[in-house]
């Protein structure tokens, strides 16, 4: 077992220990140096730029990819309410509904968060997290893409292995599920070309139309809170994330023909 510095350094916002690589960085290091054969990482805990000499080579079926609210809904708290959460994403989207709440820092793993419940008027976590370890009973609202954009990745699994390694990458193809795949690939995109991690205010929500193309949600927030959304469609993931963030990448941040 490899033990991160974000597991180590749990009392810390993850912002300050330098984004979701902290979760990634030594598990990474095992598969490189040859200790490990393959990882496997919560996708929304992946760096959005792969590492060289290693490849994402599964992303298996995702599973639920909605945030959820523990300890009250979001009607049912009252004005000041605190609610906890380390995600700048879910505070500016949550703040944006209730500009009445306050926030306070929340880390550590679901058990423990759960445990640090009754301290706040409500809690955020993935409904994955709760459903995957039998909690589920403990949500009191799942909250819809519509009032809460997720997190890049969230839901699905993401299992890495050395890019040389042929034959782990070939034995990795009997689980890669290829629609969660695209989805996941063109969230990665959208944060990659924002150049950001997990400390960015930023969510992404790709899902599969009829037709079979891509549908991307995104939002971003600016300096001063204010969240701002695009919609795209594309048949390609990457050029799909990449375009999509050019839309909402700060004005004095874009190219001068972007």
């Amino acid at each position: 077992m490899v033990e991160t510095e974000g597991d180590r350094r749990a009392d810390v916002p993850i912002a300050l220990l330098g984004g979701k690589g902290v979760f990634a960085k030594e598990v990474q290091t095992a598969l490189l140096d040859g200790r490990a054969d393959l990882a496997v990482h919560s996708a929304k805990d992946l760096p959005s730029v792969t590492v060289d000499g290693l490849a994402l080579a599964a992303v298996p079926e995702r599973g639920e990819v909605r945030d959820a609210l523990v300890g009250s809904t979001l009607a049912g708290l009252a004005e000041g309410a605190t609610v906890a959460t380390g995600s700048l994403r879910r505070r500016v989207q949550l703040a944006e509904q209730r500009p009445d709440l306050a926030f306070a820092e929340l880390r550590g793993n679901m058990r423990t968060r759960l445990a640090k419940a009754a301290e706040f008027d409500a809690i955020v976590v993935a409904a994955v997290a709760f459903e995957r370890l039998g909690l589920g009973d403990r949500i009191d609202e799942v909250l819809e893409v519509e009032a809460m954009v997720p997190q890049v990745g969230q839901g699905a699994l993401a299992v890495e292995c050395r890019a040389d390694d042929d034959a782990t990458r070939m034995a990795l193809q009997a689980i890669e599920h290829g629609p969660s795949r695209r989805r996941v690939d063109a969230e990665r995109a959208f944060l990659a070309e924002l150049g950001g991690d997990c400390d960015l205010p930023a969510g992404a929500h790709a899902t599969i139309t009829a037709s079979g193309e891509l549908q991307l949600v995104a939002v971003l927030a600016d300096p001063d809170g204010k969240l701002h959304r695009h919609t795209a469609t594309g048949a390609d993931p990457e050029p799909l994330g990449r375009s999509t963030a050019a839309v909402l990448r700060p004005q004095d941040q874009r190219s001068p023909g972007g």
